[in-house]
């Protein structure tokens, strides 16, 4: 069992895992306040008033690009020249407009680059690529 010293006693032991115990409790601790603390909004301020304050929304519409090149802007089919018009409509809503383009991986790219110069000769435009993740691969 344990060596016992000159007086027959067993010599004393630090026993750690109380202290490991602690230790995971108070980083447990600091891991959840600081989730909490950096979902705070800031500061607290006292914003002053203007006649000429706006709500900023924003909307988010996709637009397909199919594999033989047909372009639907939130399923609704429509020919290249109507793009910008409709997006220009969109806008005028008063709304941010984020598009997100959803093209097929076997579409040309010259088209995908048609599409994209159209979005990118609307002013004030955000446009983001759908994409999906790699699949895993299985190693042997």
């Amino acid at each position: 069992m344990f060596p016992l010293d000159d007086e027959g006693e067993t010599p004393p032991e630090v026993n750690i895992v109380p202290m490991i115990d602690v230790v995971f409790s108070v980083l447990a601790f600091f891991i959840i306040a600081s989730v909490f603390l950096t979902r705070a909004e800031g500061l607290e301020v006292q914003l002053p008033q203007a006649a000429t304050t706006r709500v900023q929304k924003t909307q988010t519409v996709t637009l397909t690009l199919t594999q033989n090149g047909t372009l639907f802007l939130q399923g609704q089919r429509l020919a290249g020249e109507e793009l910008t018009p409709r997006l220009r409509a969109l806008q005028a809503q008063g709304n941010r407009l984020v598009v997100l383009l959803r093209a097929d991986a076997r579409v040309s790219h010259g088209q995908v680059v048609g599409v994209l110069d159209q979005l990118r000769q609307i002013p004030d435009l955000q446009v983001a690529m759908a994409t999906r993740p790699l699949e895993a691969r299985h190693s042997r």
